[in-house]
C-alpha cells in the first residue's frame, strides 16, 4: 500500500468515526466516497482526458451525499466539497477547474432548498456564515489551480532538461565511439600500411618467380605448367588485398568541387547495373529536387555509394527493392540514404560493422565499410545507419552543404 493511500485511509476512517450522527446512510457515503478516492488511480479510463472528468463528477454527487446525511446546510462536512474542486484543479484546466467549482458551490446552496422557512431559528448557518463557506471553494480551486499549473510547468522544465541530458549523453557516447574507433583506425591503419609494405616485395618476388618458372617449365608437363599458374594468381588475390590494405592505411587525397548529387547517383546506379548483368535487385531513386549542390570529391563518393548499394543488395532476397534517397536536411545537410528491406544488423554487430576487419560475409576482409567509413568522414560528414533484423537496414550518409549555399 501506497504511503498516499494510507493517508487516505487514515482521513476517510476518521470522517466515518468523528460523525456525530453514526447513522448507516451516512457511514455508507464516507465509505464510498473513500473505497473511490483509493480506487481511482487504478481505473485506467480516468486517466484519459475525456474519462478524468467523470471521477470528479462521482466524488462530487458522494460529497453532496454525505452533507445530505449529516445536516444538509448546516452540516459540519461543508469542507469536504473541497475533495472535487482540489481534484478538478490538479487534473483539468481553468474552464473544468471554473464549471466544478461552480457546481460545488450550487450544491451546497441546494440544501437551502430542503430548509423549513418556518423554523428558521433551528438552524445554525446565518448568511455571513453561508457565504463564508460558499467563498472558500473558489479561493481553494483558484490557488490550487496555480500552484498545480507551477508544477506542472516546472515539471514540464525538467523533463526538456532531462531529455536535453539524455541526448548530450547520447551525443557523449558516440563521440566517444567515434574516437575509441578513430584510435583503433589509426593504430591498424599503421600496423596495416607497415605490413603491407613489407609483404610487397616478397609477393612481387615470388610473382616474377612464378612467372620465369612457368616459361621455363617443359610444354608437356601440364601439372607442374597449372601449378604455377596458381601461384601467380594467388600472389594477383594478395597483392589485391595488400592495396586495399594500403589503401585504408594512408591519408585520401580529395580533391574537392561543387558536385551535382543526383547526376553522381545516377552514374552510381548506371555503373552499378553494368557490373551486375543479372541483377537480383531494382534500385528505386527517390531524388529530392531541394537538394543543392555538394562540394565532395567525385571519385571517391561514387564508390561509397556503390559500396553501400552492393551491400544492401548482398542483404536483400531476389526481387527486392533498394531504395537510393536524397534529402536537403534543415541543419544544412545532405542526405544520401539507401535503404534495404534485407536481413538487417544483428544487435551484436552494431558496433562492430565499421572495424576494418570484420564481415559476416563467407568471402570478403571486412574492409568495404570501414573504408566507406573513412573516406564520409575526410569530407567531414558522418556514416550512421538503423537497422532491424529481418527487416532491412537505413545507412544515411551525411555531407555539410557548400559553403554560401
Amino acid at each position: 500500500m501506497a504511503a498516499q493511500d494510507l493517508v487516505w485511509l487514515l482521513f476517510f476512517s476518521a470522517l466515518a468515526l468523528a460523525s456525530p450522527f453514526h447513522d448507516v446512510p451516512s457511514v455508507v457515503c464516507i465509505v464510498a466516497l473513500a473505497l473511490f478516492q483509493l480506487a481511482e488511480p487504478r481505473i485506467a479510463v480516468f486517466r484519459t482526458e475525456r474519462g478524468k472528468l467523470l471521477p470528479i463528477t462521482i466524488k462530487l454527487i458522494l460529497c453532496w451525499l454525505v452533507l445530505g446525511y449529516t445536516a444538509a446546510i448546516n452540516s459540519s462536512y461543508y469542507p469536504i466539497l473541497m475533495l472535487p474542486v482540489v481534484s478538478a484543479a490538479t487534473t483539468t484546466g481553468p474552464l473544468a477547474t471554473t464549471m466544478f467549482t461552480a457546481l460545488a458551490c450550487v450544491a451546497y446552496v441546494s440544501f437551502l432548498g430542503f430548509v423549513d422557512w418556518s423554523e428558521l431559528s433551528d438552524y445554525l448557518v446565518i448568511w455571513e456564515e453561508l457565504l463564508l463557506r460558499i467563498i472558500f471553494l473558489p479561493v481553494v480551486g483558484y490557488l490550487t489551480y496555480q500552484l498545480a499549473k507551477a508544477n506542472r510547468a516546472e515539471a514540464q522544465r525538467y523533463q526538456a532538461v532531462a531529455e536535453e541530458l539524455a541526448a548530450a549523453n547520447q551525443h557523449l557516447r558516440e563521440a566517444e565511439d567515434a574516437v575509441r574507433r578513430s584510435e583503433r583506425l589509426a593504430a591498424l591503419g599503421q600496423l596495416t600500411a607497415g605490413l603491407a609494405h613489407e609483404l610487397r616485395n616478397p609477393l612481387g618476388t615470388i610473382r616474377a618467380s612464378a612467372e620465369v618458372l612457368q616459361k621455363q617449365l617443359p610444354a608437356g608437363n601440364e601439372l607442374a605448367q597449372e601449378m604455377a599458374a596458381y601461384i601467380a594468381s594467388d600472389v594477383d588475390r594478395a597483392n589485391s588485398l595488400v592495396g586495399r590494405f594500403l589503401e585504408f592505411a594512408r591519408p585520401l587525397a580529395l580533391h574537392r568541387a561543387p558536385t551535382e548529387l543526383h547526376g553522381l547517383l545516377d552514374r552510381v546506379v548506371q555503373e552499378f547495373e553494368r557490373m551486375t548483368p543479372a541483377p537480383t535487385v531494382t534500385v528505386y531513386k527517390n531524388y529530392d529536387p531541394a537538394v543543392r549542390p555538394v562540394e565532395v570529391d567525385a571519385e571517391w563518393m561514387e564508390r561509397v555509394v556503390f559500396n553501400l548499394i552492393l551491400n544492401a543488395a548482398q542483404a536483400s532476397p531476389v526481387g527486392a527493392v533498394v531504395t537510393l534517397r536524397t534529402r536537403r536536411l534543415g541543419g544544412q545537410e545532405t542526405e544520401i540514404a539507401v535503404i534495404d528491406r534485407g536481413s538487417g544488423v544483428a544487435p551484436e554487430h552494431r558496433e562492430s560493422i565499421f572495424n576494418p576487419f570484420f564481415t559476416t560475409k563467407k568471402e570478403g576482409v571486412g574492409l568495404g565499410l570501414a573504408i566507406v567509413a573513412k573516406i564520409v568522414s575526410e569530407h567531414g560528414g558522418r556514416l550512421e545507419f538503423d537497422s532491424e533484423p529481418g527487416r532491412g537496414s537505413v545507412f544515411r550518409v551525411l555531407l555539410p552543404a557548400v559553403t554560401g549555399q
